[in-house]
């Protein structure tokens, strides 16, 4: 469930504290709240929502019941405490009117009753004070206004909202210059004559996948192999349950839960000429993860590296933290595990611990001598690094955006063997990871000594809430664009764009908005969708233009400048 956490009710309690107490209900709730809330809270600390615990020590049932029917009606009445949670976590929590039935929501109840207020923690003292505004100044708005153009809407894959979930767009590297998008619910499709062909279902593939709980989870990503058109390669990340599915390669002690597994797959198109998927697949690699969040994001081959280069062939996996730090488990910032790094493997070797990928000699850790070092790893300190993408014209950097916990959404140049900082920082602010991941403090004297590598941009959550990336713009619709970082906010919809050419590791860029247009007329994307989680996703073609595609509707935009 979305945000804004105080959000619950019982719809037969009159007064706080009258919660079923049976085991059934409780057992019931704790699989309905995993399965719809826990992507957003938990009882240990405050996340993209509030930490729950004790809430209903605190709240009456009348103002909760309100809240979860529609908390966005309460907000725009001026409710008090509905304001003020808005004004602290910046995104609406979305009406569960006809979605969890009252029961259902009692057994919800019951479960987080379970859950007592908690003991205050120690203060942070020794951090300072907290920054109750990182970045004040506003975003200004740029001169550039895109036009949308509508060009077709994703088959539903479910019969409640959200009714697709779209996710990532990528060019085949083809001369035909196919383009592909996934729904993240296991279909691959090929977009073609404005239509959403099926090319490949995981979804009736792999028998243990599942695509709940959590935002990301499914069908997470794919990427094409860069001689695809000869070897028929290419790779995709899915969940499965992991009560059923093979074990992991990478796992961690068994009194840390297992919410999902994450597994990379080889695919080999017996034609990569034809419409439709038919051949064979391996698996590559598994990996745990303790809540539905913050898994294995994008794969992604560097579009820069030809034949020959150390870096061609070279498969970079984006790795989140899986939701552990929010959950006070020590999973992250240690060189022994992957989880909050992005690694690069050799999807075509076989020196790795399982033997079913190979791991590069250029790769930072590959010669170290510790034989317990993840040797896998190119980059490490994220807590979700969500996309990554090459300045295919400019000097070729790597970037890699890192959606941020409460505060800090950040782009990253990407460097090898560096730290980013997750969790002992989160943009060029530090956070108390051992407390509530809320408050920011100021860097210290001696920050250098840390050897923290700190974001080419960032934006706080005044601005948006989760950094929806996209790509350094060469095309040819929009010369106002060219050579500029266009980006936006998963949540809000809004569209940003910064300077590629002024990245610098150190600094952070210059961001600007643009404006939106559809059909030549001014709008926004929550007024398009009609929604308040727009669910903002960018793609890009083989000819390098834009796209813009939003799971709220599963509508799918060509972008081009207003006045073509």
């Amino acid at each position: 469930m979305l945000v804004i956490g105080v959000i619950f009710c019982s719809l037969k309690c009159t007064s706080v504290g009258e919660y079923a107490t049976d085991s059934e209900s409780i057992a019931k709730g704790e699989t309905l709240f995993q399965n719809n809330c826990s992507a957003c809270h938990n009882f240990k600390n405050s996340g993209i929502g509030p930490n729950l615990a004790g809430l209903t020590e605190e709240m009456p049932a009348t103002w909760i019941h309100q809240f979860i029917a529609n908390s966005q009606k309460m907000i725009a009445a001026k409710d008090q405490r509905a304001v003020q949670l808005f004004e602290q976590y910046k995104q609406y929590m979305p009406a569960f009117e006809g979605i969890l039935q009252p029961e259902e929501i009692e057994q919800v109840l019951a479960y987080m009753n379970t859950f007592p207020k908690p003991i205050i923690e120690a203060s942070a003292a020794n951090l300072g004070e907290p920054i109750e505004n990182p970045i004040p100044e506003k975003i200004p708005l740029s001169d550039i206004t895109l036009n949308l153009n509508y060009l077709t809407t994703a088959p539903p894959t479910a019969d409640k909202p959200p009714l697709t979930r779209i996710n990532t767009m990528l060019p085949m590297p083809s001369k035909a210059k196919r383009l592909f998008i996934n729904d993240l619910r296991g279909v691959l499709y090929e977009l073609k004559d404005k239509q959403l062909q099926p090319f490949l279902s995981i979804a009736e593939t792999m028998p243990n996948f599942i695509h709940e709980p959590g935002k990301a989870t499914g069908m997470g990503s794919f990427a094409f192999h860069p001689t695809f058109e000869k070897n028929g390669l290419f790779y995709t990340t899915h969940t499965e349950n992991p009560k059923i599915a093979a074990p992991a390669d990478f796992g961690y002690a068994d009194t840390i839960p297992v919410k999902v597994r994450w597994v990379l797959t080889e695919w080999k198109q017996n034609d990569p000429k034809s419409a439709v998927f038919k051949g064979t697949n391996r698996e590559l690699l598994r990996i745990d993860m303790v809540t539905g969040i913050h898994g294995m994001q994008e794969i992604a081959f560097n579009p820069l590296a030809k034949p020959g280069d150390s870096d061609y062939g070279m498969l970079y996996v984006g790795l989140g933290d899986g939701g552990s730090v929010e959950q006070k488990y020590s999973l992250v910032q240690n060189k022994h595990t992957v989880w909050g790094s992005i690694i690069r493997i050799d999807p075509l070797g076989n020196n790795s611990k399982n033997g079913k990928y190979g791991i590069p000699t250029d790769n930072p850790y590959a010669s170290d001598t510790d034989p317990l070092t993840a040797k896998e790893v190119w980059a490490r300190g994220f807590r979700n690094p969500h996309r990554m993408t090459w300045d295919t014209k400019g000097d070729g950097k790597m970037l890699a955006s890192d959606i941020g916990q409460h505060s800090i959404e950040e782009l990253n140049q990407i460097l090898p063997g560096k730290n980013y900082g997750w969790a002992e920082r989160e943009g060029t602010f530090v956070l108390n990871k051992r407390g509530d991941l809320h408050y920011m403090y100021p860097l210290p004297k001696d920050d250098q000594t840390y050897n923290f590598t700190y974001p080419v941009l960032q934006i706080d959550h005044d601005e948006a809430n989760a950094i929806s990336s996209g790509y350094v713009y060469y095309g040819k619709k929009i010369p106002a664009l060219y050579g500029k970082y266009i980006f936006g906010d998963i949540v809000n919809g809004r569209v940003f764009c910064a300077d590629a050419s002024t990245f610098q590791l150190g600094k952070q860029a210059s961001v600007e908005e643009i404006q939106l247009h559809e059909s030549g007329k001014k709008t926004d994307l929550e007024t398009l969708t009609n929604d308040k989680r727009v669910d903002l996703r960018f793609g890009l073609d083989a000819e390098g233009e834009l796209y813009l595609f939003t799971k709220a509707d599963g509508k799918i935009y060509t972008i081009e400048s207003l006045n073509l």
